[in-house]
């Protein structure tokens, strides 16, 4: 939670934990937020060629954001393609191979019968070891070939800027034609599913309040509606000036039907397994 937020959260409950009420007594306040806000940047320099959400917009983890110019990266992808398919080089080396053997087993025939030299023999021996070596260079050859193919296609890839969650576009910072690096923000998303509701609870609640309790959370208009939430944390550490601790819950969302930075209260009630008329 960022700090205007967590401030404006212990303002708003402040006045009823003063009253020494528990949890089970009263409603609480509560605010509604994102699970996480993120500053998208990139992981290359470039100038940025394309901006493919804008404010408000609903995105998927995966999902292409912006791009940057990639026209020196593509071409490079292309060249290590061609590099990585051709086998012009591991067929000429098994064809040299290939005629070192015969040669080879020609001569050592010959030797058998003492028709000729020793040394054109140990020649040709040593001729059909290298040729053996040259095949096998030709194939690390082309495996290192498709190795920087498959750099290339990811640098390529990278130049493609995607978003790391599932949420909303909270703000657009960058147009095309800017230069990108690594210290821009692109944009600002928020994680929208599932939202985190922060709620402070008198200490005299502490115990009453575990992980996994379920709890009614009801925004305010105009979002109203009644919402399940689950207990997700509870702080150890009180907050000893308001004789209150933290709770966090989390909110299914989704439909991203609700917005975040929502106050709300909050009730845990020990009723809520027999509460079916609650929405999900």
């Amino acid at each position: 939670m960022t700090r205007p937020l967590l401030q404006l959260t212990t303002l708003l409950l402040a006045t009823a934990c003063a009253a020494g009420v528990t949890a089970q007594d009263e409603a609480l306040d509560c605010v509604i937020n994102p699970n996480s806000t993120v500053e998208l940047g990139s992981h290359q320099d470039g100038v940025l060629e394309a901006v493919l959400a804008r404010r408000g917009d609903i995105v998927t983890r995966g999902q292409a954001l912006a791009v940057l110019d990639s026209e020196m990266e593509a071409m490079n992808a292309e060249l290590a393609r061609v590099r990585a398919e051709s086998d012009t080089a591991l067929r000429s080396s098994q064809v040299q191979a290939g005629y070192r053997d015969r040669e080879w087993k020609r001569l050592e025939s010959l030797r058998d019968n003492q028709s000729v030299s020793a040394s054109l023999y140990e020649e040709a021996d040593i001729e059909h070891q290298l040729a053996r070596l040259a095949v096998e260079t030709a194939k690390l050859e082309r495996s290192i070939a498709q190795a920087e193919y498959d750099r290339a296609r990811a640098q390529l890839t990278r130049r493609t800027i995607k978003s790391p969650v599932d949420g909303i576009v909270v703000d657009v910072v960058m147009s095309p034609g800017e230069y990108v690096h690594e210290q821009s923000t692109l944009m600002r998303l928020a994680a929208t599913d599932p939202l985190f509701v922060e709620v402070y609870v008198p200490v005299a609640s502490y115990g009453r309040i575990t992980k996994g309790d379920r709890a009614i959370v009801r925004p305010e208009a105009p979002i109203g509606g009644e919402y399940r939430a689950e207990v997700t944390v509870v702080d150890q550490v009180f907050d000893a000036a308001s004789r209150t601790f933290g709770i966090r819950l989390e909110l299914p969302n989704q439909d991203f039907a609700l917005p975040g930075g929502v106050r709300c209260t909050v009730e845990f009630s020990d009723g809520l397994e027999t509460a079916a008329s609650v929405p999900q």
